[in-house]
């Protein structure tokens, strides 16, 4: 698979980045994948190559684990990093990366989330021992505009980035997502709206602030932004976003940061994370291992019969 791998790297890199097909994180479009992501299971039986199966049992395994653990769950996402290994061995690193980052978010019963307490400042982010650093960035995601206008989930992200950015005064913020939501006659984007926010409203330095303009998804988010913390020198990153949305924002980035490190020697590290506090309006993105694992899938270029073969979202 690495072949297959690389070639969704540098397609992403020219399609997303180079031709600006940005991402967003919390669109309309979110919920994406395959048309029939509900497929019967005669229609999800279908025949892969051994290596994109034994990727596509991983990553399903990853979701039941999650969802109805059983004593045996990390023995057999070892068996099947171990069948990875075998017949993929080049792709062997990233996979592993992005199961032990899946073991540390949504396995681990002792990760919490860390929140933001409604204050001006962040002083949940100072108990995690997150260093202030001009390269340092809080990489802020997206929410659905409504009629064009930004909805109050979306206002929420950006108080939280605000008293972040207060509290670490030389980081840099990174705001992304495009023009989302029904009745968006402006093409007003999320991240535009999101910048104007926190310099108008949150009194934040608006040199501070780099935006992504076109991204629709949360992959897009994790593949266009990982673009410019590369050019912007960043080291280190924090994603902001709503609480139901960061385990899943982080297993889509670490996929990407994991296939950076890997062909392009640069790979930010992720300290610490920020939330907005909220419940999931649409019921759908309460089942956001499912919707991670698929946009996964979509970063490492797997085919779309593989894409049917993985637990449904809806």
């Amino acid at each position: 698979m690495r072949t297959r791998v690389n070639r969704i790297v540098v397609a992403f890199v020219a399609v997303f980045v180079c031709a600006m097909l940005s991402v967003g994180c919390g669109g309309g479009a979110e919920v994406e994948g395959p048309s029939g992501n509900d497929v019967s299971s005669e229609e999800a039986t279908v025949e892969l190559d051994p290596h994109t199966a034994n990727v596509v049992k991983l990553l399903g395994d990853l979701v039941y684990a999650y969802e109805t653990p059983a004593a045996d769950s990390q023995q057999i996402i070892d068996a099947d990093l171990a069948a990875v290994a075998a017949v993929g061995q080049n792709d062997a690193d990233v996979l592993r990366d992005v199961a032990d980052h899946w073991r540390r978010v949504y396995l681990d019963k002792g990760y919490s989330l860390c929140l933001w307490g409604g204050q001006e400042y962040a002083p949940e982010l100072e108990q995690t021992g997150l260093i202030d650093s001009p390269t340092h960035a809080f990489v802020v995601l997206g929410y659905e505009l409504k009629d064009g206008e930004m909805q109050d989930e979306l206002k929420g992200r950006c108080e939280a980035a605000a008293a972040a950015a207060r509290t670490y005064p030389s980081s840099v913020l990174v705001c992304s997502g495009g023009a989302t939501g029904k009745n968006n006659t402006a093409k007003n984007t999320e991240a535009g709206l999101m910048r104007d926010y926190l310099v108008n409203v949150c009194g934040i330095d608006e040199s501070r602030i780099l935006v992504d303009e076109r991204a629709m998804t949360t992959a897009e988010n994790a593949l266009n932004t990982m673009a410019m913390l590369r050019q912007a020198g960043m080291q280190t990153m924090t994603i902001v976003t709503s609480s139901y949305h960061q385990r899943w924002g982080q297993a889509v980035y670490n996929t990407v940061a994991s296939l950076y490190g890997r062909d392009q020697g640069y790979r930010p590290q992720m300290v610490a994370d920020y939330s907005y506090d909220i419940v999931p309006s649409n019921p759908v993105y309460k089942k956001d291992a499912r919707i991670a694992v698929m946009q996964i899938a979509q970063i490492l270029g797997l085919p779309n019969e593989a894409m049917q073969s993985l637990p449904p979202v809806q």
